[in-house]
């Protein structure tokens, strides 16, 4: 009587448990797409032009996706990353997928294994804990004097020595909220001569300003609004919120004025990136309703609108550019590159290999993406798992050889050298490998891996070009992450409304990104531009995120001579 009731209660979790609960199976039905073509055709004559479209569009998804999981290139995992974005693609997670955290972890201690037999020690991964005193460049300092004592007092402990400054202070940090904008009311007095009526106001103090909008407010609208892509009516139901309003109609104003004061500088940076050893390129499709209507085309009937994204590694500095239009990314650089000055050869550009990215007549020496065919393994890895594990172990050596070249601050030339020695036999090996695969008929030409070996072959020498020619880059993760700064901005603010918006958009995301591949202060440097417009208008290229702050040095110098 008592397992009965036991096994009654465990019946009746279960059925708790069940999605289908009160519901019978659903049952399984084998059907041909063509079949389901014919049904809908026959009832076509019961439905109406709207609703026979409609499940006419149903059908087509239904038979896109059932084709897709019939093609051997195409896993589960990746019709998810179709439906709901893409996921993490270290090597170590598509292992984990593959062979489960065992063989994963298995894996992994065999690749800590060095060449006399020891195991390599892993670095701790920067960027997590506590931030010390020193992350905190941009707070306010105080110094902070000792209350009982000075340098050569006598030691009130031992009464014998004197006591000296040390070369490091002691350090406290406190974080304090406040808004994203602050305000200041001056309440002036009146006052009114009882007799002749005269009213007389007290002068506002010393440093008060006509503007009622500083340069911080604009360089702050603009971090939020491009830099961190909090959209205008944000901002403005949050200052409203904590008393201060600020409308968003108030924000454009702002931000447009001070874009048209600090142009001169962004077309100084055009200039000069278009002297770059290496460009990056790419795009991504961006919305301007003043460009979306049906009438609105280019001359060659054009209707996509994009946001392209440039970097140019010049003399060791790096220019991030964005420009938003008809033109794709090819053109944006071709326009780019018609800047460049003319004893200067073609440079090396880094794309994948769509041929939009191309810019057109003009010469460049072209690299393509590595990582973009390392991510066709990764998504048949689930199919194929033993051949793609052995590629994306060849390819993380690749990257570690590039790693430790960056880490080492080795010149372009002995960054060749290194990867000739260290990369090159690896990757000729891979190269071997994947004829091997197609010509001996172990892979099917038509599989998600044949496929993922033919893109490889069919642009090995752009691939490999970081194996020639000194500099070369062998991926383009540094263009793709620019353009996240327009993804996160479509993605919170959905459009621009103008082209006009667009550009400032753009003004502003080359500035304030470039100051970040800088490590400068993009605050600090949008600050000290609106407050020296005229200076900057004569001579922009003293003004650079990476100069800017010797300028000042040397022009207050010269005040005070």
């Amino acid at each position: 009587m008592k397992m009965g009731k036991q096994q009654r209660k465990k019946n009746k979790k279960d059925e708790r448990k069940s999605p289908h609960k009160g519901k019978k199976p659903i049952e399984r039905i084998d059907i041909d797409m063509s079949e389901l073509e014919a049904i809908l055709e026959r009832a076509r004559a019961a439905l109406s032009e709207e609703e026979y479209e409609k499940i006419h569009a149903a059908l087509e998804t239904l038979l896109f996706l059932t084709q897709e999981l019939e093609k051997k290139r195409v896993s589960v995992q990746r019709l998810k990353q179709m439906l709901f974005g893409d996921v993490t693609e270290t090597t170590r997670k598509v292992l984990e997928k593959v062979l489960g955290k065992s063989g994963a972890d298995q894996g992994t201690s065999k690749e800590k294994q060095t060449g006399n037999g020891k195991e390599a020690e892993k670095e701790k991964r920067k960027g997590h804990g506590r931030n010390g005193a020193h992350a905190y460049t941009g707070a306010e300092k105080v110094l902070v004097d000792h209350k009982s004592l000075v340098p050569g007092h006598a030691c009130p402990t031992c009464m014998k020595g004197k006591v000296y400054e040390t070369a490091e202070p002691g350090r406290l940090v406190r974080v304090r909220g406040q808004a994203p904008l602050g305000a200041t009311v001056y309440e002036l007095q009146k006052l009114r001569c009882n007799l002749c009526g005269k009213v007389f106001t007290a002068r506002a103090p010393e440093g008060v300003g006509e503007e009622k909008y500083d340069a911080e407010s604009a360089s702050m609208i603009a971090l939020l609004k491009y830099g961190s892509g909090l959209p205008f009516h944000r901002l403005e139901r949050l200052q409203g919120s904590l008393g201060i309003p600020l409308p968003a109609a108030t924000q454009w104003e702002i931000v447009e004025k001070t874009a048209d004061a600090i142009h001169p500088v962004f077309e100084e940076m055009i200039r000069q990136a278009a002297q770059g050893e290496v460009v990056h390129n790419d795009d991504t499709t961006m919305k301007v309703l003043g460009l979306s209507g049906p009438e609105t085309t280019d001359g060659a009937g054009r209707k996509g609108v994009f946001t392209s994204g440039i970097v140019s590694l010049a003399g060791g500095r790096k220019v991030a550019l964005f420009f938003t239009g008809r033109r794709h990314a090819g053109e944006n650089l071709a326009e780019l590159l018609k800047r460049r000055a003319l004893k200067l050869g073609p440079p090396i550009q880094m794309c994948d290999a769509l041929s939009r990215n191309m810019p057109g007549k003009l010469k460049t020496i072209v690299a393509n993406c590595l990582a973009h065919g390392r991510r066709k393994f990764v998504d048949v890895a689930g199919n194929f798992p033993d051949e793609c594990i052995y590629v994306l172990n060849v390819l993380k050596e690749v990257y570690k050889n590039d790693a430790s070249a960056r880490n080492e601050e080795m010149s372009p030339e002995e960054r060749l050298c290194f990867h000739q020695a260290e990369s090159g036999p690896q990757m000729a090996e891979l190269e071997t490998w994947m004829a091997a695969q197609i010509e001996e008929r172990k892979v099917e030409p038509n599989s998600g891996l044949g496929e993922a070996i033919a893109y490889m072959q069919n642009h090995w020498e752009k691939l490999t070009l970081f194996l020639r020619v000194p500099g070369a880059p062998i991926d383009n993760n540094i263009c793709e992450r620019l353009l996240k700064k327009a993804i996160l901005h479509r993605k919170n603010a959905y459009f621009y409304k103008t082209e006009n918006g667009a550009r400032v958009g753009d003004l502003y995301m080359s500035l304030i990104h470039t100051c970040e591949l800088n490590g400068a202060n993009p605050f600090d440097y949008l600050n000290e531009l609106q407050k020296h417009a005229q200076e900057l208008s004569s001579s922009p290229g003293l003004w650079m995120p990476w100069n800017y702050r010797d300028t000042l040095a040397g022009n207050i110098a010269t005040r005070h001579d």
